[in-house]
């Protein structure tokens, strides 16, 4: 089986699809998926579908959509298959689990690799680092479960998964910017400081980027904009490491220019107190 999450929802046996098209039967598997061998009591689906409310008719209408995700299962498992529909979807007291390893799940490779890439950033090994952290990026193929109608449960969910993507991008970025590779960062950078106009670690990126690529104005006029957003929708001003950041920039500070410190710290603490 191959399970897909990070991005439209795919469930493949030897090559067959096994995706319902109706919504609520899509919520359960891909619930049960995202903890492949681990039991999700029926109250959690039941109120992944059902919100905390559920109609009289919740429990069996659920064993219904047990039932129709296993026959989906048997016919592409095939005859001939060792065990059955019953042993992948399992049933277990209070609850139902998907029995198939980790490894089926694109979100567990991904999580794997992301940790790797950043315990290869706190060694220092940059060039590791990136390419891990890369690799786990690169089996994103949009939005989680985005053909998804998703509940409170898996809501929770995809909030986590996206923000696991967003810290998984920067980290990936500050490895790139200490192997000196500020130049074909900053088209990139441009984009991801568009779509989150008051997140400081991008900016901050994006900064050094521009700085250290020769363009110091446009590095400062980055800050100056940011500035004005976070005080006139916040009334905050930036961070202490970003305002110093910005004053070593108009001080033309020689540690900017330095591609990797002695610290293994992200571009946004490199002039943490």
């Amino acid at each position: 089986m191959r399970i897909q999450v990070l991005g439209p929802l795919s469930a493949e046996v030897n090559g067959g699809s096994i995706v319902p098209t109706a919504g609520k039967p899509r919520q359960v598997l891909s619930l049960l998926a995202l903890y492949p061998g681990r039991v999700i009591p029926v109250p959690t689906l039941m109120e992944e579908i059902w919100g905390t409310q559920p109609p009289q008719s919740a429990l069996t209408t659920l064993q219904t959509y047990i039932l129709q995700l296993r026959r989906r299962l048997g016919t592409a498992m095939g005859p001939g298959a060792p065990g059955g529909a019953k042993d992948v979807l399992a049933t277990r007291h209070g609850g139902y689990l998907l029995q198939v390893p980790e490894e089926s799940v694109d979100v567990h490779h991904y999580e794997r690799l992301a940790r790797e890439g950043q315990s290869a950033f706190e060694s220092g090994d940059d060039r590791v680092s990136a390419d891990r952290l890369r690799a786990a990026l690169d089996l994103w193929r949009g939005p989680a479960l985005v053909d998804v109608r998703v509940g409170p449960i898996l809501d929770i969910e995809v909030l986590r998964l996206e923000e696991s993507r967003l810290v998984t991008v920067e980290r990936r970025i500050d490895a790139d910017l200490r192997l000196g590779r500020h130049a074909e960062l900053i088209a990139e950078l441009t984009d991801l400081t568009a779509r989150h106009p008051q997140h400081e670690g991008l900016h901050s990126q994006v900064m050094v980027a521009l700085y250290r690529s020769g363009r110091q104005a446009t590095a400062l006029d980055v800050y100056r904009r940011l500035r004005g957003r976070l005080i006139e929708d916040l009334g905050v001003e930036p961070s202490p490491q970003l305002q110093r950041l910005h004053q070593a920039m108009l001080a033309v500070d020689p540690q900017l220019d330095v591609l990797a410190g002695p610290r293994h710290t992200s571009t946004f603490d490199l002039f943490a107190a």
